[in-house]
């Protein structure tokens, strides 16, 4: 019988994500849910699923509605002790769901672009990269938490509640065509204190992209065997091999 990965998405438009493919490529199903779009989401307790993906998002944890919803289902899955990985949004909805906090940057300052972390937790492996961020909100580590890297801006970065359950405030799944695609969107958000602007933001792709999914490739496979979930061996070409949207131009 094949394991099924639900992932639950926040955005409209084409799902370019590399965090997807990977668990295809490893042999898992997957199935997109989007409560933002009319989705309804399946029973937590249920067996049709073996582990979630939250992805991030422009809405805030802080907003009522479908997004309240989900920190409950959230809390739900979790305390089933059931796999879950959260990027973004996904992590600051994990911090509410066990009654963390999500708030601004006390000076407004937001996150966005190429900067490093900090790993803080021993057998964590964090990126030796730096990481992709696009958020202006963060969370604290709820007190059931376990805070794994920190950051300068933002200070909670990652953490884990028990050995399954992850919320990562930044984007390792992110490809090229998907980085471009938030700044052709949202690029006004690239005004704000702390953002860089695009050319800093491509020219540090050209460096940072492909060794940040090789970490998630790692990361991955870290979190489905500590969470029990086995799978045929995946291949050990590079994430920027196998994924063209990662082929960065040198110019």
């Amino acid at each position: 019988m094949s394991r099924k990965v639900l992932l639950l998405n926040h955005m409209e438009g084409e799902r370019i994500d590399r965090a997807h493919p990977m668990l295809v490529r490893r042999g898992f199903e997957v199935e997109w849910c989007a409560p933002a779009l009319g989705d309804v989401l399946p029973d937590p307790l249920s067996d049709a699923f073996d582990a979630v993906v939250v992805y991030g998002g422009a809405q805030s944890a802080n907003d009522d509605g479908y997004i309240q919803d989900e920190v409950e289902w959230i809390r739900t899955w979790v305390e089933a002790d059931k796999p879950f990985m959260g990027f973004c949004l996904g992590a600051q909805l994990l911090s509410l769901a066990f009654g963390g906090e999500v708030r601004p940057h006390p000076t407004g300052l937001y996150e966005i672009g190429f900067f490093p972390i900090e790993t803080v937790a021993p057998g964590f492996k964090g990126p030796h990269s730096l990481v992709y961020h696009w958020h202006k909100e963060g969370f604290t580590v709820p007190r059931t938490g376990e805070l794994l890297a920190r950051g300068d801006t933002f200070p909670n970065q990652a953490f884990r509640i028990g050995r399954k359950a992850y919320g990562l405030q930044f984007h390792p799944e992110v490809t090229q065509n998907q980085m471009q695609t938030w700044m052709d969107s949202a690029g006004h958000m690239l005004a704000h204190p702390g953002a860089q602007d695009r050319e800093r933001q491509l020219a540090d792709a050209r460096h940072h992209i492909a060794p940040l999914g090789d970490w998630l490739e790692d990361f991955l496979d870290r979190w489905l065997s500590d969470s029990g979930l086995t799978y045929p061996a995946r291949s050990s070409t590079a994430a920027s091999d196998l994924l063209p949207s990662e082929r960065v131009p040198s110019s």
